[in-house]
């Protein structure tokens, strides 16, 4: 495919990217869907648009940010897309899942919208009254959760990575959004080809995923509900090993365990660090995910909230503190999972 392409000539936005995106589309059960150069783009693209016909006058635009909501558990580029298109930006405690905790939010109707985060590949589906009742833009970074409870989108709009390590992965960069919304969908192609749709009436970017990235990834789909299959099996297999520990929790609620998608399997111990080492020792990789939650990182530590965060009193910066990421991808063997629920039990 990749020959094919460079025989062409037609390296942006051709038949494969046109495939691809319907395939995106159709997959999350949505009308629309287009690519872009990564998953905090999709996410920005997003923001600039629900944020340009709503705040401020046709004179001075920028005169009333909106404001989102978005978790204190998720990676810094939630904040920095919404913050990058002029929103203003307030963080919420989780629940004991990493997940927003729609208990935390007493005051809804003080944001124009929200943004929602399945951690570690959660379903965001079990509050989704709650958001949209009380949010009239609901938004989804589904970079981790986008595969969760069968694809079935209930945000306005949805922002996908394809990062080396997601369970679609490009070999480098890739994003896309997935929206039934024609309007954003037109505003999104405008945007991501430097304004060119509209003759350059407004300003834009160049963000887009190359046609051989499109093409490399329409292979890549006919494997991805095998890559799912392996991975939740993993997963199962863990959870039913550690379901009698007592000193590890497993961060995947059962009561939701088939609609995760199995982006990553964390635990919640103590002496986490320490443990770290003992795994590394016998040759495991493990990860933090995440180290500080977000009102602990030095660029947001002014950012308000719906209720006050502190290392003290907040379930994120508990979290943050115990939990463990376990290397789970396709390709471990049988022997490999054994080996590293064994090691972890053995070490915990």
């Amino acid at each position: 495919m990749t020959d094919t392409v460079l025989r062409s000539g037609n390296l942006m936005s051709g038949n494969y990217t046109a495939e691809f995106e319907s395939w995106l589309a159709q997959k999350n059960q949505s009308n629309h869907a287009i690519t872009c150069h990564s998953g905090t783009q999709a996410l920005e693209i997003i923001a600039r648009y629900y944020a340009a016909p709503y705040y401020g006058s046709a004179a001075d635009p920028y005169e009333t940010a909106r404001r989102v909501l978005i978790p204190a558990m998720t990676y810094p580029a939630t904040a920095n897309a919404f913050i990058t298109a002029g929103w203003t930006v307030d963080i919420a405690d989780v629940d004991y899942h990493g997940i927003m905790d729609s208990g935390k939010v007493p005051y809804p109707n003080n944001y124009d919208a929200v943004c929602l985060v399945g951690l570690y590949g959660a379903s965001i589906n079990r509050d989704k009254k709650f958001w949209n009742k009380h949010f009239w833009i609901v938004i989804e970074d589904g970079a981790q959760h986008w595969l969760s409870n069968n694809c079935q989108r209930f945000g306005n709009a949805t922002a996908i990575s394809f990062d080396p390590t997601k369970n679609l992965p490009n070999y480098g960069n890739g994003g896309a959004i997935v929206t039934d919304d024609q309007s954003l969908l037109d505003f999104a192609r405008d945007y991501t080809n430097n304004g060119k749709a509209s003759k350059h009436a407004t300003a834009g970017s160049n963000s887009r995923m190359s046609e051989i990235d499109c093409a490399q990834m329409m292979v890549k789909t006919r494997c991805i509900d095998k890559w799912q299959l392996r991975r939740k099996t993993i997963a199962a297999h863990w959870w039913y090993r550690l379901a009698d520990d007592a000193r590890v929790r497993c961060l995947i609620d059962y009561a939701n365990f088939d609609k995760h998608s199995f982006h990553k399997f964390v635990i919640d111990v103590d002496n986490r660090d320490q443990l770290q080492q003992k795994l590394a020792d016998r040759g495991i990789e493990t990860k933090i995910h995440y180290r500080d939650p977000l009102h602990e990182l030095p660029a947001y530590q002014h950012l308000q909230g719906p209720s006050i965060l502190s290392p003290a009193s907040s379930l994120a910066s508990s979290l943050a503190r115990r939990c463990l990421t376990l290397p789970l991808y396709p390709e471990l063997t049988d022997l490999e999972v054994d080996y590293i629920i064994d090691s972890l039990r053995d070490c915990v």
